[in-house]
């Protein structure tokens, strides 16, 4: 099989745009965390993420985040073409701080919740899941 010279630059453009989408997804979600935080310091820990290891399908993947004491969470999927998957307020009279749901993936990709915490500081927790049949996009 023989390449043209069209045929080569078509599969290093494509080679080139591999390569950066993820950066540019990871850009996105870094964007929506400062928005969010406005520009605050995030402090690791403090969140809790429940998220599996592996998810055999990227359709429906359980997720749970909580952290006592946060009066808004927000739940990101940094790989996703959206990254944002959902902001939880908590009100004075919330039982508990904690949410769950089911999110569509992509692909493996890292899924981070921050936490805004009532006395005005941000916490952040992440989760790598390794997703094995293509969710959104595939």
């Amino acid at each position: 099989m023989e390449f043209s010279r069209r045929d080569t630059l078509a599969l290093g453009a494509g080679a080139v745009a591999l390569t950066i989408l993820p950066f540019q997804a990871t850009a996105a979600a870094d964007d929506m965390i400062a928005a969010f935080t406005g520009g605050a310091d995030v402090a690791e820990g403090g969140v809790t993420l429940t998220a599996p290891e592996i998810a055999e399908n990227g359709n429906t993947v359980p997720v749970s985040v909580s952290a006592e004491g946060a009066e808004a969470i927000l739940l990101l999927a940094a790989g996703n073409p959206t990254p944002d998957v959902a902001t939880f307020k908590f009100g004075e009279l919330s039982g508990s701080q904690s949410a769950s749901t089911r999110i569509r993936l992509a692909g493996t990709q890292d899924v981070v919740a921050v936490a805004k915490m009532a006395d005005g500081t941000f916490a952040r927790a992440s989760s790598t899941v390794k997703v094995t049949i293509g969710g959104c996009g595939g």
